[in-house]
């Protein structure tokens, strides 16, 4: 299904303001965004590429609960998904998270060791829940 060049997966998420999410990605994962710009200087749809086949695409709210067919968009203390991307180590969590809350969005759980790695979860300033994970060396 998804071993096909032409399909993609796209990862939709709800954002309050556009503006504000599309600075976000860009300063924090030094994501670009892509299309041409609508009216508001801001690609629409707003979309990132996050690797060959996979995309981030940012929908505001309102045109959210349209996709959804009329279902209600979680609040943004509620995170039915967490995104998870794997970094080479330590130095690379604890940078990312900087950036990340340096480019407005939160800490949720601050960087520490597990058993199994080094982790922290971030959300992005609509409370989208980002997981950073640095996995221990075997």
């Amino acid at each position: 299904m998804l071993t096909n060049q032409e399909n993609s997966l796209h990862i939709c998420l709800p954002t309050e303001d556009r503006g504000r999410a599309m600075n976000f990605y860009a300063e924090a994962f030094g994501l670009e965004p892509k299309g041409g710009p609508s009216d508001d200087g801001i690609p629409e749809p707003l979309q990132f590429d996050l690797g060959p086949g996979v995309r981030l695409m940012l929908i505001p709210t309102g045109g959210f609960g349209w996709v959804l067919g009329g279902r209600t968009v979680a609040n943004s203390d509620v995170s039915e998904c967490i995104m998870s991307l794997n970094l080479e180590n330590k130095k690379e969590v604890d940078e990312l998270v900087e950036r990340a809350t340096a480019s407005g969005g939160g800490v949720v759980a601050a960087p520490a060791q597990q058993d199994w790695g080094y982790r922290a979860l971030v959300s992005d300033p609509d409370g989208h829940a980002w997981q950073f994970v640095a996995v221990a060396e075997a």
